[in-house]
């Protein structure tokens, strides 16, 4: 084939606008001798591609590289880095992330400039769509900066471009709307949820830095994983148990990127399939859409539906919950109100960016004024359930897995909160392991010693003297 459609058919694979099999299968048809506009017009007419407009585009730009020579590998014969078909999504909009088979995207970065919006909104599209096919958790566009992903916890550059002030503010707003661009461009910091259709969302943070325009997108599950499924097997029947109360407080809390906002989701849908309540989310954005099945769950989004996790919660006492589920626990008055909430007759449950439960009670405490400590802890002693943090730990597979550690509140915990001693926490864990807690080392430590992470991990993430001691 010619250096155009050999051009033509690299760059439409990068912008997901036909597969390889369908180039083939023109190849056979028009035969070695056609010209690039018989193979675009064989692509149209058997219908392997309905966007034309940014068909002869990608035709335009295929023959002005065309005059340098062929692309460097051929598109025909495929190569573990190409990227996958973008396929249409399935009736609602929905699209199979959940299988993560994918090869790495590939997008030509090179080429935004001389797209217009409407195809490179489309073209977009499908890079976001390619980069949750291949089970990414993030895409990073910023100024500056090679595009990049991140799966499972490393970072991976998707192209050695580096995106201009003008390539980074086009592809970070051109799937805004009006109104979304007018505040992105006035407070210069902007977090929503994408919805491209049905299930396939994305949490956004769009902001700008010393260079120009940035963006985070992070892909959010089109299915919610249960419990079992994202690694809290052994302490199942532990979150059932804080999970049957009616009041009460449950904190879920680990550092950024841990999967809190995952596990949160995977509470609220058991909640949903074994309660008959009404659930009320407050979330920054929503994320995970969660369907009403036996409860009737009520989400509501800072900025879209209220002000303020605080007002909301305010409202929320007015509202007739059972349930409060609170997407981040980040200022005295949320927390006050939360705890208020717990005591009641309502199970609220929050997260909160701790690394352990010490930790965490350290935070909701120190949050509040000297004259009103004890008070809280009086009152936190009495509403609170448990503590569940995690980690995301990279292991030897080349995956992640969970560790976590969870807090029971028993006499024993209340006692120590009515004090002040959170020192004493660690112990009391240690011998409540029947009422199902358990520590952050001393499970980092078994995953070592069942050989699912490696020793580097286990030292890294250890903090214990003795567990240390027995690995090195």
């Amino acid at each position: 084939m010619n250096a155009d459609i050999l051009w033509l058919v690299r760059l439409g694979l990068d912008q997901g606008l036909f597969s390889r099999e369908h180039c083939l299968v023109v190849r056979t048809a028009v035969g070695e001798d056609a010209g690039i506009g018989d193979f675009a017009q064989r692509l149209i007419d058997d219908g392997y591609v309905e966007d034309v407009d940014t068909l002869e585009k990608v035709a335009g730009l295929a023959m002005a590289k065309a005059q340098k020579g062929p692309p460097a590998d051929d598109p025909f014969v495929g190569s573990g880095t190409e990227a996958p078909f973008v396929a249409k999504p399935v009736p609602g909009g929905e699209t199979k992330k959940n299988l993560a088979t994918g090869p790495a995207p590939k997008f030509s970065f090179d080429t935004i400039g001389m797209l217009d919006d409407a195809s490179l909104a489309s073209a977009f599209r499908g890079l976001l769509r390619q980069t949750a096919d291949y089970g990414a958790s993030d895409l990073h566009l910023s100024t500056n900066s090679r595009p990049f992903v991140r799966k499972n916890r490393q970072l991976a550059f998707l192209s050695d471009y580096v995106l201009t002030a003008e390539d980074a503010l086009r592809l970070n707003t051109v799937l805004l709307s009006e109104g979304q661009r007018k505040i992105f461009l006035e407070r210069k910091d902007y977090d929503f949820a994408l919805a491209l259709g049905g299930a396939d969302r994305y949490r956004v943070n769009l902001l700008f830095h010393k260079s120009g325009a940035a963006g985070s997108y992070r892909m959010v599950p089109d299915k919610v994983r249960t419990l079992g499924d994202l690694g809290y097997a052994e302490h199942l029947e532990t979150l059932k148990k804080l999970l049957s109360y009616h009041n009460g407080l449950i904190l879920i809390t680990g550092p950024v990127g841990s999967g809190k906002t995952t596990t949160l989701a995977a509470m609220v849908a058991y909640l949903n399939e074994t309660r008959t309540d009404h659930i009320i989310t407050v979330e920054d954005p929503i994320e995970v859409v969660q369907a009403a099945k036996g409860c009737n769950v009520t989400q509501r989004e800072i900025g879209e539906h209220t002000k303020s996790f605080a007002s909301a919660l305010k409202g929320a006492l007015r509202e007739d919950p059972d349930i409060i589920v609170i997407g981040e626990l980040r200022d005295l008055e949320t927390i006050e109100m939360a705890i208020t909430a717990s005591e009641t007759g309502h199970l609220v449950i929050g997260t909160m960016h701790t690394s352990d439960a010490a930790t965490t009670l350290n935070r909701v405490l120190d949050v509040f004024p000297p004259g009103q400590l004890m008070q809280i802890r009086a009152s936190v002693a009495e509403s609170l359930r448990g503590v569940v943090c995690q980690r995301l730990l990279p292991d030897v597979k080349g995956g992640i897995t969970l560790a976590c550690e969870i807090l029971i509140n028993n006499t024993a915990v209340q006692n120590l909160i009515r004090e002040g001693k959170s020192q004493g926490l660690r112990n009391t864990m240690e011998t409540g392991v029947r009422e199902g807690m358990c520590l952050m080392d001393n499970v980092i430590f078994r995953l070592w010693q069942e050989q699912k992470i490696s020793t580097d991990t286990a030292l890294t993430n250890i903090t214990n003297r003795t567990l240390r001691a027995r690995i090195i």
